[in-house]
């Protein structure tokens, strides 16, 4: 795409923002780059502007991949600012559905059969349409309910053109250096590519789903749908029809019978156990996505964005948890130099005191009034005086931990967060960090070195082969030769025996004549 026509899209999109009035703060924002407040001028004239800004419904009006992007967005308020990631965690992912004509075309050139073959019964009217599929009640030929997830028409090809003008514009964003070359624009755009990507293949969403099954199989009021391998692929995706009440539905599941107090806290420890415990979570728990079944289970649905978090991120992780809420400031600050989240320039003093800065009002209020995402807020408040640069791994993990916390409070609003979450944080940093978990990883480490002992040995072997019957052989000058070993002779040592061969004549000619030699 030519560099006139992602200007061309920048300032229509531009135009669309600013007459919801999401071009303001951008604008005003002393930090932003001179050539991007001009851009926003030029965007904004002649617009209407509403007194109130209305992000989630800018992102809305732009598109899918835009409303995909307003979700990242929303985990970033040192980005985007407090006011807008606030009103963009609104932002629901829902479009008006695509006709059943164009869905049963795609579902049968997806596999190449009529839908009569596939499905006994495949009502036209979706049960939800979402900015990049729709998803149908059906019935399989053997008689099961399920719910099949099909990609709109067209909505890769139209992601890959939205993705494009994101990466041209963060690439000369971040070129712009200071401010937005620490907030690692294109960073940000390549993680979205590659959750968007992922999205968009419902094969992956399927394995994502089995995956995150196999792992949960332990955890007690919470299960995920069975997939359907037989009528899924690329563009569908077929699992088990689930019969449950929204989570948000907080009425209804009164009506139900259901425990909203133990319900919220079976959410919140079904997050901890996937991103604490196992470091592979969902990472769109949103209230669209959660069913709650009559004996109160948690089924969870949607499994485009998955999170992973390697183990010693998720050490740093709850120790960074365990410090802020026990004023263990110094460890905090430690944590963040050892995991290089802030430059080894700075000062580990200096970071303690901002750090306590943070920490220190959090835990002078009552603990139940405590927020995951306040402290959040607190911390990325700090990043940019600390040269902090956007940690991509940590994003999807912040987005989940808001989400989970804001679903928690709507559940049960005098709900203890940290009374939930310390103790499970607490309990797996001693089995990680406590004396027996290092007995046990020193024996596990030795009982692999242990088990590749053999192979090492033989490998050992074949570099220094035993030695034969015959008797060692005594060792030999190192002579030079006037050829190289493969027979060609030696330009050197050729040089220097001619010289040495003539020398040595025109001395014997010398004396000949002088008469020494009679």
């Amino acid at each position: 795409m030519s560099p006139r026509k992602h200007i061309w899209r920048l300032l229509s999109w531009g135009r669309i923002l600013a007459s919801h009035g999401a071009l303001r703060g951008i604008e005003q924002d002393p930090h932003t780059p001179a050539p991007v407040a001009r851009l926003c001028r030029i965007a904004r004239f002649g617009a209407r502007i509403p007194d109130v800004p209305d992000y989630a419904g800018a992102f809305r009006a732009i598109g899918p991949a835009a409303i995909k992007l307003g979700q990242t967005l929303a985990t970033r308020p040192d980005l985007v600012g407090e006011e807008a990631a606030n009103n963009l965690l609104e932002l629901q992912d829902s479009l008006p559905p695509v006709p059943f004509a164009a869905i049963k075309a795609e579902v049968e050139s997806a596999f190449g059969r009529p839908l009569s073959e596939l499905y006994a019964e495949f009502e036209e009217q979706p049960v939800g349409a979402a900015s990049i599929a729709q998803v149908h009640r059906a019935v399989t030929l053997d008689g099961r309910r399920v719910a099949v997830k099909v990609l709109r028409p067209g909505i890769r090809e139209k992601f890959a053109q939205d993705i494009e003008t994101y990466e041209w514009a963060a690439a000369h964003l971040e070129a712009l250096g200071g401010e937005a070359t620490r907030l690692r624009p294109r960073l940000i755009i390549a993680n979205f590519k590659r959750w968007s990507m992922r999205e968009l293949d419902l094969r992956r969403e399927a394995a994502s789903a089995s995956e995150l099954a196999d792992m949960m199989k332990g955890t007690h009021g919470y299960r995920i749908p069975a997939i359907d391998w037989d009528r899924t692929c690329g563009r569908v995706m077929t699992l088990e029809w689930i019969d449950g009440i929204k989570i948000s539905d907080t009425a209804a599941l009164k009506a139900a019978g259901i425990n909203l107090e133990t319900l919220a806290k079976r959410l919140v420890i079904a997050f901890l156990t996937q991103a604490v415990h196992l470091g592979y979570f969902h990472a769109d728990m949103h209230q669209g996505n959660l069913f709650i079944e009559p004996d109160g289970t948690i089924v969870a649905i949607d499994f485009g964005i998955m999170g992973r978090i390697n183990r010693q991120a998720r050490i740093w992780l709850g120790e960074i948890l365990h410090g802020l809420t026990t004023g263990n400031y110094r460890r905090v600050a430690e944590i963040h130099f050892e995991a290089q989240y802030v430059p080894s320039y700075h000062s580990v003093d200096e970071f303690t005191t901002a750090l306590r800065a943070v920490g220190e009002p959090m835990r002078g209020r009552p603990v139940k009034d405590l927020s995951v995402g306040q402290m959040l807020d607190g911390l990325f408040a700090i990043t940019r005086d600390f040269d902090m640069s956007t940690q991509p791994h940590l994003l999807l993990l912040q987005k989940t931990m808001v989400m989970v916390e804001g679903l928690a409070t709507q559940l049960y609003p005098d709900i203890n967060m940290w009374d939930v979450s310390g103790p499970f944080v607490s309990e797996w940093m001693r089995d990680e960090l406590g004396p027996e978990a290092a007995i046990a990883r020193g024996i596990h480490r030795g009982l692999r070195r242990l088990i590749r002992m053999p192979d090492l040995i033989e490998r050992i072997e074949e570099k220094f082969p035993l030695k034969g019957a015959a008797p060692e052989q005594p060792p030999l000058p190192d002579i030079p030769l006037i050829w190289d070993r493969q027979g060609k002779p030696n330009a050197n040592r050729w040089t220097g025996y001619i010289t040495a061969f003539l020398l040595g004549g025109l001395s014997v000619w010398a004396a000949w004549h002088i008469g020494w030699m009679g």
